[in-house]
């Protein structure tokens, strides 16, 4: 397995870790032999959050029950932004996790800048890693958002160590991101990366990603041994993208491009309030990561769905992409 600095964090990572999400619809168990696999495969970066229900304590369970702690690297996250909120996240964390430590604490999916000025802020949960970090309880603090031009904004390399951002052969929107992310020294973690399931070709999803110099390390769901062994096995594969692989990526990122939301963020804002690329983001976690009690609360949490579209069609006149936003919202009501 390859590995590379993380940038400012300054640890050595393997280039595919694991991500936490599809733990959480796995018994702990099962869980636990993802884990072991994935460390014994070479991988040793795993990425959770707190918002994944179990999937910090089963990790945690899988750590101690194989006495793994100190061969891997923990980054977890929260969308929490404010002071007390994060510091208790961060014990949460630490407890759920069965570790005193954590290599990287992220503020996860920051989505408007009221938030960004408020995490940031005197009473905001930046001050909370800050002091963490300084107290031995993190190693490192990094931001992760979905849309492209926000994260622009924030990403300020004075105050965060990596970024995580979706990428894959049809989410390429982050290049720029990356590039400046890597000339400051800043850590690039890939979400994701297999477009959230619907790639299909996941091997070649990650082969096409390993290709970008820029990135550090990518993190693929594993809710299997046998995915576990097929993605890690990316990771030691220095060949070069072939014509014939070439070729297969793009008939597959022609195939979805009609109807697959980048997140960009461009048809936002919606009349209706909206926001319509997480309506596609809930769907997806509902119909490829077989996550449905999850998404389903989460979608009816909002304030605004897809239900309540009227079909003005102004979104898809901003689209970058031409998509039939409109004929997707129904889409996601019919799946929800």
């Amino acid at each position: 397995m390859r590995k590379k600095r993380l940038g400012k964090a300054n640890i050595e990572v393997s280039v595919i870790g694991l991500g936490g999400i599809p733990l959480q619809r796995l018994t702990e168990e099962q869980a636990r032999e993802v884990v072991k696999e994935a460390v014994d495969s070479g991988i040793n970066f795993i990425d959770t959050a707190r918002g994944y229900t179990v999937s910090e304590e089963y990790i945690g369970a899988a750590l101690e029950k194989y006495q793994l702690r100190d061969r891997v690297y923990l980054a977890t996250k929260t969308m929490v932004r404010d002071y007390e909120g994060m510091k208790k996240e961060i014990e949460i964390s630490l407890q759920n996790l069965r570790t005193d430590y954590i290599d990287l604490y992220q503020a996860h999916l920051i989505k408007t800048e009221e938030q960004y000025a408020q995490f940031v802020g005197e009473d905001g949960g930046y001050r909370a890693l800050v002091e963490a970090k300084k107290a031995g309880k993190i190693g490192a603090i990094g931001i992760t958002a979905h849309t492209a031009s926000l994260l622009e904004k924030f990403m300020d390399p004075e105050k965060f160590d990596t970024i995580q951002f979706p990428y894959n052969p049809i989410e390429n929107q982050g290049k720029g991101l990356f590039e400046r992310a890597h000339a400051h020294d800043m850590g690039v973690i890939v979400m994701k990366p297999i477009a959230g399931g619907a790639f299909g070709r996941g091997d070649l999803s990650l082969k096409y990603i390993m290709q970008n110099e820029t990135i550090t390390v990518a993190i693929p769901g594993m809710d299997s041994v046998e995915q576990v062994r097929q993605n890690a096995a990316i990771g030691s594969d220095e060949t070069a993208l072939s014509i014939e692989e070439k070729t297969e990526i793009q008939g597959i990122v022609d195939r979805l491009g009609s109807e697959f939301c980048r997140r960009c963020g461009y048809c936002l804002p919606c009349p209706q309030g909206i926001d319509i690329p997480t309506q596609f983001l809930f769907e997806g976690y509902l119909t490829r990561y077989d996550m449905k009690d999850w998404a389903v609360g989460r979608y009816e949490a909002q304030v605004k769905n897809a239900s309540d579209c009227v079909e003005c069609g102004i979104c898809e006149t901003r689209c970058p992409y031409n998509l039939p936003i409109r004929k997707m919202l129904k889409r996601v009501v019919q799946a929800f």
